[in-house]
């Protein structure tokens, strides 16, 4: 048996009986405002549980049926598990029945009921024609297949009992699913002022559990906040979970500060969205609407005026599945998988809704609508590494991989990316190299960070130096200190440079430990100095270049000195050496670098 919360709501045509069959289940009337008293009607959002036995309760949401209070029905509707589709049988199916049926298919529901209301009033032939009416209506609709119950909610009402069975069914379903993985969110229907506690808001869970006491942000303004208290279905908790009806205590927050559509969310890397590429289905009976007009986009208790851009073709088309990007005015929250619905602007008619594959989005230009078709195609049939693919080759942090729902990738120290940028990467950087090595022949490698330039850029400081060591593992890369050549690279002298080289070692040992310039060198050889000073042939002393090999009979030199005497003064080293003050300090200083002096006043003492 199922345990998971249920939360299930009403629809229908105004004064149908949702109120009323809600306040029959469980003894609370949601009419509350003076003015829905007055007059009859549902206008704000109800909220109220019911007892399913066994100690269970369902969450009750009762909206309103008018037809200019669509935009409250659906965000009454989002994050529903499930609903009861009430339809008065001396009525039968109405426009508003019609519209709420589309809206709730859209939205993904695969969960709920029928309920004919004021059966007392109707004849039995009535009663079948009301029937007939909706099994006609909901022929090709999640509904299809739902049971028909008969109820009369006068002084003796009837068929209730039928009615709590078939929602203790659905509560007993093993296939229904909340995502439990994502960052938690709870959409803001209601904020208020609860007097003692300080700002309240309202709203129905989903993602991961949310514990008491946590830090939360609240999207898209990025205020941040503390939970001091939670409340399901009235009762103070510790930890809330996806699928609860939610009250929760904010701190540091102003009432004036918030508003229906903002999401309490508990991790600060879920950025608010504003391109947003979606899978639609449009309406049958929706109009025409050409590309770049503006829509009223609603998804969750969010609404905000969008353009909507079709991907591949020119306009929203009646009855047609479709790639849509829709740019909002204002961000908004929104994860790969949530559902929406669209609105015309003027005047206010369902359009259609769908699926939101990727809510951060770059803007889609005509000519890359092909590989935008390419990409919502594999995302749409579940590739969610896709998303690291558009993440490009900064690639995405471990946390935001997580919130998209992005699997696969290969990690790169604190990025996720995907392995055809991996490829891109290895290719510029191994090119990189290629054409280096044919500029600078007598080079060892290129510097390290000079690679860090171009495409790798995009990469932090980590992850480029992850994919170096990695290129490295592979047998593609070597390093040498700060220097990075191609593995397969290795300096080759042609005849000439392996002569000119021959030729500086021995003026080099001729020259001894007074050495050449540097300066010198450096410009007149054509690199083969520096190829020197890397393979350790030479050694650069200050300003001047010596054979490495003097300098090593210099050490030995030095060691078997102090073994003889304790200080070693600037006229000992000359005398041992036969140089000039000139070339003795920058030798002695040299030796003080390498541990092998160490200076003491006018002197030296072994290292």
């Amino acid at each position: 048996m199922s345990k998971r919360p249920l939360i299930i709501g009403t629809a229908g045509h105004i004064d149908h009986g949702k109120t009323s069959l809600v306040r029959a289940l469980t003894g609370v009337n949601l009419d509350r405002l003076p003015e829905e008293q007055e007059r009859g009607i549902t206008i704000a959002l109800g909220f109220t549980e019911l007892g399913l036995g066994d100690g269970r309760a369902a969450a009750f949401v009762d909206v309103p049926g008018h037809e200019k209070l669509v935009r409250t029905m659906i965000a009454g509707a989002s994050g529903l598990d499930a609903v009861v589709l009430v339809v008065a049988a001396n009525e039968g199916v109405m426009p508003q029945t019609a519209e709420h049926l589309a809206i709730l298919s859209l939205l993904g529901l695969s969960h709920g009921l029928v309920v004919l209301t004021k059966c007392d009033l109707v004849d039995e032939e009535t009663r079948e024609l009301a029937e007939m009416d909706v099994q006609d209506a909901v022929a090709g609709t999640f509904l299809e297949n739902a049971p028909v119950l008969t109820t009369a909610l006068g002084d003796t009402p009837q068929g209730l009992d039928d009615v709590r069975a078939a929602i203790a069914h659905i509560a007993d379903d093993p296939d229904r699913h909340r995502d439990e993985a994502s960052c938690f969110r709870l959409p803001i229907d209601r904020a208020f002022i609860q007097r003692g506690f300080g700002t309240v808001v309202t709203g129905t869970a989903s993602g991961a559990p949310l514990e008491d006491g946590a830090q939360v942000w609240i999207q898209p303004l990025g205020l941040s906040s503390r939970v001091r208290g939670l409340q399901v279905h009235g009762e103070a908790v510790d930890q809330a979970s996806s699928g609860h009806r939610v009250a929760a205590n904010l701190a540091g927050v102003e009432r004036d500060d918030l508003a229906r559509g903002m999401v309490v969310v508990s991790d600060a890397e879920l950025a608010p969205a504003s391109v947003l590429d979606v899978h639609l289905s449009m309406l049958s009976q929706a109009p025409r609407i050409a590309a770049g007009q503006h829509v009223r986009l609603l998804i969750g208790t969010a609404e905000v005026l969008a353009v909507a851009e079709p991907i591949g073709r020119d306009a929203l088309e009646p009855g047609a599945n479709q790639f849509v990007q829709l740019r909002t005015e204002s961000p908004i929250v929104a994860l790969p998988g949530d559902r929406f619905i669209i609105r015309r602007e003027s005047p206010l008619q369902t359009l259609g809704g769908g699926i939101i594959l990727d809510p951060w989005s770059r803007r889609a230009k005509r000519k890359h609508h092909p590989s935008f078709e390419h990409d919502l195609s594999e995302l749409l049939a579940g590739d969610s590494s896709r998303l690291l693919h558009r993440a490009g080759p900064a690639g995405l942090s471990r946390s935001q991989a997580a919130i998209r729902g992005a699997e696969g990738g290969v990690a790169l120290a604190d990025k996720l990316l995907h392995s055809e940028h991996i490829d891109a990467l290895t290719r510029h950087i191994t090119t990189s190299l290629s054409e280096w090595h044919t500029a600078h022949p007598l080079d060892p490698g290129a510097p390290r960070r000079s690679l860090h330039s171009g495409i790798t850029a995009a990469l932090t400081d980590k992850a480029f130096d992850a994919l170096i060591e990695t290129l490295v593992g592979a047998g593609t890369l070597a390093t040498d200190g700060p220097s990075v050549r191609l593995a397969t690279f290795s300096i080759a002298l042609t005849p000439e440079q392996e002569s000119a080289r021959e030729a500086m070692l021995n003026s080099l040992e001729t020259a001894g430990l007074e050495g050449q310039p540097f300066a010198e060198l450096i410009t007149g050889m054509d690199g083969l100095t520096q190829l020197l000073l890397d393979q350790g042939e030479a050694t650069r002393v200050a300003d001047r270049v010596v054979q490495s090999a003097l300098l090593v009979d210099l050490e030995a030199q030095i060691v078997a000195f102090f073994e003889r005497t304790e200080r070693l003064t600037p006229g000992d080293f000359k005398t041992m050496t036969g140089l000039s003050r000139r070339t003795a300090i920058p030798l002695l200083e040299w030796l003080d670098e390498r541990g092998v002096t160490r200076r003491d006043g006018d002197a030296r003492v072994a290292g």
